[in-house]
């Protein structure tokens, strides 16, 4: 029996999207555990560590309804990574974000995930903004902010423990995905 977090469930062409679930736990200590992957996400954590923060995402399905989606490939059935709406407490704003496993990457997986949650952050939260918290130097990241279609709004400082951080907020709203989402499919 599979135990999972409250919440939808959201299909793509290749992908489900859905809450978190106990299965996912050996995938994800392997995604954390990667120096590369973990960089721009808090650092390498160890198990310790990523039990505690997919207790924290599921427990943010459960008490608010939002949490970013564990990525999951139909082909395999593998987790591959977790993307979706995010507003932890002092957060800069609605955010949808995304990190995927380093063998899922260049397969444009990110661009199919990030569209279905950007769609469900405007469509089903009815959120008016949807932010992406940027480091400079995540190249991967700005590429494919740009290919959703959000701009650079600048600087943006996250609350504590990562408010060390250097980040810029890029973003859209919902009139400005309305137009960007047409380009994308069209």
């Amino acid at each position: 029996m599979t135990r999972t977090a409250p919440g939808p469930t959201l299909e793509t062409a290749r992908l489900i999207l859905r809450p978190t679930a106990m299965e996912d736990f050996d995938r994800w200590c392997d995604f954390m555990g990667d120096e590369e992957t973990a960089r721009f996400i808090g650092g390498v954590q160890a198990p310790s560590q990523v039990w505690r923060s997919m207790m924290a995402m599921a427990g943010a399905w459960t008490l608010s309804g939002v949490a970013m989606f564990s990525v999951i490939e139909k082909s395999s059935g593998q987790w591959i990574g977790r993307i979706g709406p995010w507003q932890p407490h002092g957060w800069p704003g609605t955010e949808v974000g995304w990190s995927l496993h380093r063998d899922a990457a260049g397969q444009g997986y990110a661009l199919e995930a990030a569209t279905a949650a950007v769609d469900y952050a405007f469509d089903t939260l009815g959120w008016s903004d949807v932010i992406h918290c940027i480091a400079p130097d995540n190249g991967p990241s700005i590429k494919l902010a740009e290919r959703l279609g959000s701009r650079n709004r600048g600087p943006g400082r996250l609350p504590a423990p990562f408010q060390d951080a250097l980040i810029d907020l890029w973003g859209q709203t919902r009139d400005e995905w309305r137009d960007n989402r047409r380009r994308l499919i069209g």
